[in-house]
């Protein structure tokens, strides 16, 4: 009977020390990573992430490349790696990419290497394989394979847009890695390409946009696909491999102005789209199905003020914290992600040049 006591005993303290262990893993800090895109010279600005969500200037990094001094109009221009050791910013100015290592103090360059083609706003990682979007000229997308301090060009992966197709807002791989996705907001399209097991993409397919105007997106936990219209709704897509399988959900409105930039909470529940020309961020309950409804009938699940031109958006490696690039006030803003989706604001940091993109959490 005493070993049976010890054993339960044992077993208590284990179960202690892993629900301590686990509650610690969730409020570990963390960083939070944008650029200047500045013409004069393009910089990661990294801030440290508290345990609370709140920011501290980290440092301010140089790419090796230069910015456009105004915005791209799209989303992923920063990425992080899924181990969060590498980080991917686009140089738009200089028609290049470059490639961080990820310190605890802030991140070291490690490469910057043409992005094989002009004007580069967005880019994607999955495995090794990284793919920058270049919108200028013709636009295309080209892929490189990651080192762990190079970026090496893929021979034969360069993809032009698909014909017909203008605007290009954001590339991205699904999360099974077959599917390279991207937006257009002026044809008012989504291109699809398969992605084959040597990491090149095949040519381009073209599908309708359910809503005018498809800008940022991401995906929920089962691939299916999230967008936000910049002309006033959100929409999501079924995936199949190399192409858009069906429509979810149609055109739902945010009833707010310019949703341009969306992103997922971790657990795929949630998604929240930055609505540039209202101050304010809408959130949306994600169905299993990947269908959306709005978790606030206003389309306002939390206002950030008159002039405060939202842009860009990242949620925390933990899933606590949504941060918003909050382009009118030039500052970051630091966000709680509640149980149910809602958001409540947890400060912001400023600082920031005017014209700075992207942003990436971990």
């Amino acid at each position: 009977m005493r070993t049976i006591v010890l054993g339960v005993g044992l077993l208590a303290a284990l179960m202690v020390a892993a629900t301590a262990m686990a509650s610690a893993a969730d409020n570990s800090p963390g960083a939070v990573y944008t650029l200047t895109n500045s013409p004069t010279g393009n910089a990661v600005v990294a801030f440290d992430r508290s345990a609370d969500g709140t920011l501290a200037l980290q440092g301010t990094f140089p790419t090796g490349g230069t910015g456009t001094g105004a915005g791209l109009g799209s989303q992923g221009a920063v990425v992080l790696s899924n181990d969060n050791r590498q980080l991917f910013a686009v140089n738009a100015g200089s028609n290049s990419v470059s490639l961080f290592s990820v310190r605890p103090d802030g991140v070291e360059l490690e490469a910057t290497v043409p992005s094989g083609g002009i004007r580069p706003i967005s880019a994607t990682l999955h495995g090794k394989s990284l793919y920058v979007l270049n919108a200028g000229g013709a636009g295309n997308v080209t892929g490189f394979t990651v080192g762990r301090d190079s970026l090496t060009p893929l021979a034969g992966s360069t993809q032009p847009l698909a014909a017909g197709s203008s605007g290009p807002a954001q590339v991205s791989f699904n999360p099974s890695g077959d599917t390279l996705v991207v937006t257009e907001k002026g044809s008012h399209t989504i291109d699809t390409y398969a992605v084959g097991s040597d990491g090149r993409v095949g040519a381009p397919s073209s599908y309708a946009s359910a809503g005018p105007t498809p800008f940022g997106f991401d995906f929920d936990n089962r691939g299916n696909l999230l967008v936000s219209n910049a002309s006033g709704s959100a929409s999501s897509y079924a995936v199949g491999a190399g192409s858009i399988a069906g429509v979810i959900s149609g055109a739902i409105a945010t009833n707010q102005g310019a949703p341009c930039w969306l992103v997922a909470s971790k657990n795929g529940r949630y998604a929240y789209t930055a609505n540039a020309a209202a101050g304010s961020i809408s959130g949306f309950s994600v169905g299993q199905d990947g269908s959306l409804s709005l978790l606030d009938p206003s389309g306002v699940s939390a206002g950030l003020g008159a002039g405060s031109h939202p842009l860009d958006e990242a949620v925390s490696n933990n899933g606590q914290f949504l941060y918003n690039l909050t382009d009118g006030s030039h500052t970051v803003t630091a966000l709680r992600i509640g149980e149910d989706g809602t958001l409540s604001v947890v400060g912001s940091i400023g600082g920031l040049p005017a014209g700075a993109i992207g942003l990436a959490a971990d």
